[in-house]
């Protein structure tokens, strides 16, 4: 690939899925263009900063940018079909490719790992690309969070392009693609509701178990899960019988300790969701030959993902975290995880588009009304809208309205400036939704409210 440049352009370069293969392009020697309508709006976007320090060019998603002197272009689902920069790829004649189509085409040409799951997909793959990249084992990656410690002035950190063939994706379910792919290993963590019904996404997981030619790693505790789970699967666990069980686990505020094996770790990201994040990682690295104490040295040096339990205050008193939990699940487990911590938190939620939304409604206020105690309280922002022709036929108000019913501390706001004037009604204020990254400037405005 790196000996074949190629002109390449990318409508909805600024998405997280995109702008991974765009940057994993541009270092494997492609000449990479983009556009995208975030972008448009905001001039200063920082993604789109990142993407021209890199040599990317950006241009405006109006169809003035694309002609016929690229070899193909790259579309994002979320981008029309009536869209000016489709049309003028169609009138050009230029051949037209959806980022899952391309990405099952990159992963054809590398042993691939999939990581697979409706919860955690992006830090393990990215854990498991940190730790073999500082293992020595040069991987490639293509994820959709951000690994901190991959992110510079001219790299978005959710890929790396190393020297080996290993290629580790993250494998999505919410476009069906996961069934186009092949990979050499595959991992699945957990089964359970997010863009698609769960029977639907067993369907997908089941297909992409088939297609795998080697080890396939399975969560053992997760219910939804077993159901799929093979003779030969390697399984992790931290409650049921597995090949990888935690043993004398600690969960600390900021931090887990357990011991796998005889051998003792420090994870330094909390909750028993981010252990079995890492269990997976380690179960997969054990397997492929890798020494347990090499896993554990690297294993301390991680420093997370971005947007994935971002402290952006403690003082010891005060806390502010910005996390990207968007489905029950991811909003369930964070929760849990901040009930051990403190007694009071103040969530803010932003729901992710109107068609999930409707879809998950009610696993929502199951959720919430659930978690939610009698010291916290929810902020429920607008939904989160994207453009493109959802129908509005529902609002955080309906979420809100139903968990007051239940007599849950909720309300639906329509301005964060809101929620910013009155911080300090509480010490802890937890900001979720997926995204949307201007949330994580929401936390940070709380952060310097409280200070």
């Amino acid at each position: 690939m790196k000996n074949n440049r190629k002109k390449i352009f990318f409508s909805g370069i600024g998405g997280s899925g995109v702008s991974a293969i765009a940057g994993f392009m541009a270092d494997r020697g492609h000449n990479i263009s983009g556009s995208d309508r975030a972008f448009d709006m905001n001039s200063a976007h920082p993604l789109k900063k990142t993407l021209e320090a890199k040599g990317i060019m950006i241009v405006p998603q109006d169809g003035s940018g694309i002609n016929s002197s690229y070899d193909f272009a790259v579309f994002s689902t979320a981008v029309e079909a009536d869209r000016p920069e489709a049309l003028r790829a169609a009138k050009e004649g230029i051949t037209v490719k959806t980022r899952p189509d391309y990405l099952a085409e990159i992963v054809g040409s590398f042993r691939a790992i999939a990581v697979a799951g409706t919860s955690g997909k992006s830090t393990t793959s990215g854990l498991l690309a940190f730790l073999m990249e500082r293992l020595g084992l040069s991987p490639n990656f293509i994820g959709g969070g951000r690994v901190k410690q991959f992110m510079t002035n001219t790299e978005t950190g959710n890929y790396l392009s190393g020297d080996s063939d290993s290629l580790i994706i993250e494998a999505c379910e919410s476009d069906g693609s996961i069934i186009k792919y092949h990979p050499e290993h595959t991992i699945i963590l957990n089964l359970d509701l997010d863009h698609h019904p769960v029977q639907v996404t067993e369907g997908m997981f089941r297909t992409l178990i088939k297609q795998t030619k080697g080890m396939v790693i399975l969560n053992a505790d997760d219910r939804n899960l077993s159901g799929i789970r093979g003779n030969d699967a390697i399984t992790f666990s931290v409650h049921n019988r597995s090949t990888y069980k935690a043993e004398e686990i600690a969960y600390h505020q900021f931090s887990t300790e357990f011991i796998l094996h005889g051998t003792k770790y420090s994870l330094p990201l909390p909750g028993a969701y981010n252990l079995y994040n890492a269990l997976a990682c380690i179960a997969f690295l054990i397997e492929i030959g890798i020494p347990p104490d090499s896993i554990r040295t690297a294993l301390k040096g991680f420093q997370g993902i971005s947007r994935r339990f971002d402290i952006h205050l403690n003082n010891g008193n005060k806390l502010v975290i910005d996390d990207y939990a968007h489905n029950p699940h991811k909003i369930t487990a964070l929760m849990e995880t901040m009930q051990k911590m403190r007694e009071g938190v103040c969530y803010i939620f932003q729901p992710h588009g109107f068609g999930p939304t409707r879809m998950m409604k009610k696993e929502y206020i199951q959720a919430f009304s659930m978690n939610l105690r009698e010291t916290d309280h929810l902020f429920l922002l607008p939904i989160f809208y994207a453009g493109g022709t959802a129908s509005r036929d529902i609002s955080s108000r309906d979420l809100a309205e139903a968990l007051q019913a239940e007599g849950k501390s909720a309300d639906a706001v329509e301005s964060r400036e809101d929620i910013i004037q009155g911080a300090g009604d509480y010490d802890c204020y937890v900001v979720m939704g997926a995204r949307d990254d201007s949330l994580m400037n929401l936390a940070a405005s709380i952060a310097v409210q409280l200070k």
